[in-house]
């Protein structure tokens, strides 16, 4: 376990600028910086940053936190291990408490996967370093494809012995167990026993965007028609396929830096490029490309130039994937190499000056080329020139109106002249596809809503959802107040927060967790004799809080427009008028207290039978009708409408 010193000197030390930056490509906006959301697809940046505040926002899906919830959620971690994660990239020692057997054991099981891949990983690398073995075969292999040592430490190369369970007996001695081997691809169970899968092969780890190894790639050496040429690891919590990059890690920074992204389609043509000084490339390894990966990718940039082969087979793989990242907004271009040669090879022959010239001189637009690939394909014949049609109005389609209506108009006009059609027609065409398109969504939008209200139903058929207090909006108000101007000055008193505790009677806050955070903070002011700052709050390990901080203090939070409604009251934002914003928060609690003890006085009168009391309580009664009025009419406003409570 790790001490609570340790998490907050990470907490300290983080900074959310620094971090998000390894993973996105932001850009300044005032105080702020903002992105395009790496958690759903957008094409206009709602994801916001705070370096200040040291917290996120996404506007679009809602998502929000800290620096540790980001790694949380962008790597699938565990709050341990996102701690963990951040230790290590400030190079911060933590200290942890000790573990029994029995958590010890827990631990394992939860982290048996990522621990298993980092042991592995390891494993293959030594022994194709420090194995004769290994150096004969594996790392000769790698030395005639050209890579130097410096590069196979970088990718973390590695080579599995030949001999059928040489991998197997050292993880097994290690502790691990079969079924975890055999879950992470590594052995299979025989007549003989277990032995290894990639056994005499080189091996490829295959790391997440922070470097942690998801997976592995192992290429056999030799010839051997019944084996296969690769063998990956099959997908499981860690590995998925369709949400992996190879090369993401090494080159991300590059490809931020330089606003491109080159797309290859295997690890030794990434590991070539990057020995060339060509960093911003990384491999699709093999698939089509997929919205996951086009997702990792425009979160650095949302320039795609594809590098293939000349071949047919290149051809093909190139046009896969392209409607996505039109879709996508991205700015796609295609190179092909000269047939008998790809990306590795060509630098390998060339090197980086000329590689970089033939990408220039040869880059071409996407639909440009599809169109000039199709033509040839169809000829003369009208049922495949109508197909090509079709399927270039589709493409065209693709791309986003609203925001690239020049881009579309463009290929439109060109599609109509090469194509030799009507402009208008394809026109037509487009927009059929668009209307398709957008009726498909939403009939699969309906479905899903349908399914989970259905879902709901069939879990809870006799609970509604909770009811939220009234104007739970003005307690949180009241949190976010006391957090950013709890330790401003106040006349009459020590600071706001003293004036908000002999303001505000706590009772009066109905939503728990805003309760626990008011309290929290009058603890944390008793006990240090200073005030908490916001990320006293904001490191709460709790995902809940930590995204209720993010949405508090990413935006501004207005008076509700039911209050505003009712009362006229506004929040006065700006560094002059902090006063004004906090007696318009406390007005709230004034008014409800009132509130509560005119309805208390109320029931009495009702209930009373001695006139003289009766008479009492009437009096009282139009005393805090004044009162009321005169709170109101503080704010600016002489309307005076009933507010409900809860008390």
């Amino acid at each position: 376990m790790i001490s609570p010193a340790s998490i907050q000197e990470v907490m300290n030390r983080a900074d959310i600028v620094d971090v998000l930056g390894q993973f996105l490509r932001l850009k300044k906006r005032g105080v702020n910086y903002i992105a395009n959301c790496p958690f759903h697809n957008e094409k206009t940046p709602s994801f916001t940053v705070s370096g200040a505040k040291g917290l996120f926002k996404c506007f679009g899906c809602g998502k929000g936190g800290n620096v540790v919830t980001f790694v949380q959620e962008h790597e699938k971690l565990t709050y341990p291990e996102a701690i963990r994660w951040l230790a290590d990239y400030y190079k911060i020692q933590l200290e942890e408490t000790e573990r029994t057997p029995e958590q010890q054991q827990q631990q394992l099981a939860q982290d048996g996967l990522r621990i298993l891949n980092e042991y592995a990983a390891g494993y293959f690398h030594d022994t194709l370093l420090n194995t004769e073995e290994g150096q004969d075969i594996g790392l000769s292999y790698f030395k005639h494809r050209g890579f130097s040592k410096e590069t196979i430490e970088k990718f973390r190369l590695g080579y599995n012995p030949e001999s059928g369970e040489a991998f197997y007996t050292a993880a097994h001695q290690k502790g691990y167990s079969d079924e975890l081997l055999e879950k992470a691809g590594f052995v299979k169970s025989g007549q003989r026993g277990h032995y290894d899968i990639y056994r005499g092969r080189v091996i490829f780890p295959i790391q997440s965007m922070t470097g942690r190894i998801l997976g592995f790639g192992a290429r056999i050496l030799k010839t051997n028609d019944r084996a296969p040429k690769y063998i990956n690891t099959p997908e499981n919590e860690l590995y998925n396929k369709s949400r992996t990059l190879y090369g993401m890690y090494q080159s991300r920074n590059a490809i931020s830096k330089l606003d491109e992204c080159f797309l290859v389609e295997g690890y030794t043509d990434v590991i070539s490029l990057h020995q060339g000084q060509v960093e911003n490339v990384v491999a699709s390894s093999g698939t089509s490309l997929t919205e996951d990966q086009l997702r990792l990718i425009g979160q650095l940039t949302k320039n795609l130039t594809i590098l293939y082969d000349g071949d047919a087979a290149g051809v093909k793989a190139a046009l896969r994937g392209l409607d996505m990242a039109l879709s996508q907004s991205f700015n796609v271009k295609l190179v092909l190499f000269p047939e008998g040669d790809d990306p590795d090879s060509f630098i390998q022959k060339q090197g980086a000056q000329a590689f970089h010239e033939y990408v220039k001189s040869h880059k071409q637009d996407i639909i440009n080329f599809r169109m000039e690939v199709g033509m040839k394909e169809a000829g003369d014949d009208p049922v495949r020139k109508s197909k090509l049609v079709n399927e270039i109005a589709e493409s065209v389609s693709r791309i986003n109106k609203a925001e690239d209506f020049a881009l579309q108009d463009y290929y439109v006009r060109e599609a109509a002249r090469r194509l030799q059609v009507d402009e208008n027609k394809l026109v037509t065409l487009v927009n059929k596809y668009i209307r398709d398109r957008v009726e498909q969504d939403r009939k699969y939008d309906g479905k899903k809503e349908t399914q989970q209200e259905a879902n709901l139903i069939e879990e809870k058929p006799f609970e509604h959802a909770s009811k939220i207090p009234d104007n739970v909006e003005q307690e949180w108000e009241l949190v976010r107040v006391l957090i950013e101007l709890g330790h401003r000055p106040m006349d009459g008193y020590a600071h706001v927060a003293d004036f908000i505790i002999t303001t505000v009677d706590s009772e009066l806050i109905e939503d728990e967790s805003a309760k626990r955070i008011f309290d929290d903070y009058y603890s944390y002011l008793q006990h240090y004799g200073k005030h908490p700052d916001l990320k006293y709050f904001t490191g709460n390990p709790d995902a809940a809080m930590q995204q209720k901080m993010a949405s508090l203090f990413s935006t501004r939070t207005d008076i509700s427009p039911k209050w505003k409604e009712s009362f006229g009251i506004e929040t006065l934002n700006g560094e002059l008028n902090y006063v004004n914003e906090v007696e318009s928060t406390i007005s709230y609690f004034e008014l409800k207290k009132i509130k509560v003890v005119q309805s208390e006085i109320l029931n009495r009168i009702m209930l009373e039978k001695d006139m003289a009391r009766m008479q009492a309580l009437q009096k009282k009664h139009i005393e805090l009708k004044q009162t009321e009025t005169e709170i109101l009419k503080k704010m600016g406003t002489v309307i005076v409408k009933q507010l409900k409570t809860n008390g």
